[in-house]
């Protein structure tokens, strides 16, 4: 049998870009059939392909998998604004661009957060959504956890010894993180224009800020309306989460109205890479599964 990594094409000839109004955002495609449109998460040197490279090969033979590169994580033209405060108008601008008006979605932990902020505003625009980590809140756990801190400390002062501190806090098995990993991460995370990005986010003075900011504002927090999900959701967590413990997943397991959890043991925050095949077998059984979409 083939490993399905073997079969995964490459980043340059799957790479596109798509001008917009807000810049050009690049993203990857490869595969035929009904869209999907995955979304990466945050942290040092993140991409949507290094997210899902990995997962390509299975998830082409059903669908015509779209990664989106957000913008401010350096492969999409750069940003001014927070980079999850222009990730949502970049993924409608990019369905817009490419004239899809419903496709299902696969959101890693920042992504996931996007997919479902969304599904809130705009119902009807994913046919079914998957969560990987992330969503929700700390229930029992201490918060911020401890791969958030570690993020912290990185981007307050980017050493490679930082890096790798935090690639560990993503994993439950430390040798799912390598040399190469750490190498290209490093390249990316440190180049001038993606690190302010990152501060942007990650700063001490502006997670304070945000904190600040949502105690004072009036609109409550999008994780007191995940009931407003109206799409089939699958939420997927690796036990031994410990940027986002599992205990977040509780709230929107009990609240989002057709929401499904699957929690895989031996497994950190990276679900789809430390525990790829599970994790790709359980995504595709929903996300092919007959029945009602709403």
């Amino acid at each position: 049998m083939t490993d399905a990594t073997t079969l995964t094409p490459g980043y340059a000839e799957t790479l596109r870009e798509l001008a917009t109004d807000q810049g050009v955002l690049r993203y990857h495609e490869v595969g035929d059939g009904p869209p999907l449109l995955l979304l990466h998460g945050s942290g040092p040197g993140v991409t949507g392909w290094r997210n899902y490279r990995g997962n390509l090969a299975a998830f082409a033979r059903h669908f015509r998998c779209l990664v989106l590169e957000f913008p401010g994580f350096g492969v999409s033209d750069p940003t001014d604004q927070h980079p999850m405060a222009a990730a949502p108008q970049a993924v409608l601008g990019f369905l817009d661009g490419l004239g899809l008006d419903r496709v299902d979605v696969v959101g890693n932990s920042m992504g996931g957060i996007v997919a479902v902020n969304l599904a809130i505003a705009r119902p009807g625009l994913f046919r079914r959504v998957v969560t990987v980590g992330g969503i929700g809140r700390n229930l029992f756990s201490p918060a911020p956890g401890e791969g958030i801190n570690l993020l912290v400390d990185f981007t307050e002062n980017p050493t490679r010894e930082a890096l790798v501190r935090w690639m560990h806090s993503m994993v439950y098995d430390p040798a799912v993180v390598t040399d190469e990993m750490v190498e290209e991460r490093w390249a990316q995370a440190t180049d001038p224009d993606t690190l302010a990005a990152a501060r942007r986010m990650y700063g001490r003075k502006a997670l304070a800020a945000g904190m600040a900011a949502a105690q004072a504002s009036e609109q409550p927090p999008y994780w007191a309306m995940l009931h407003k999900v109206t799409a089939p959701t699958l939420v997927t967590w690796g036990r031994d989460d410990r940027v986002s413990p599992v205990d977040m997943a509780v709230l929107p397991m009990r609240t989002m109205p057709r929401a499904e959890l699957h929690v895989l043991p031996e497994c950190g925050h990276w679900v789809m890479i430390e525990q790829r095949a599970a994790w790709e077998s359980v995504v595709l059984a929903f996300l092919t599964r007959p029945g009602d979409d709403g």
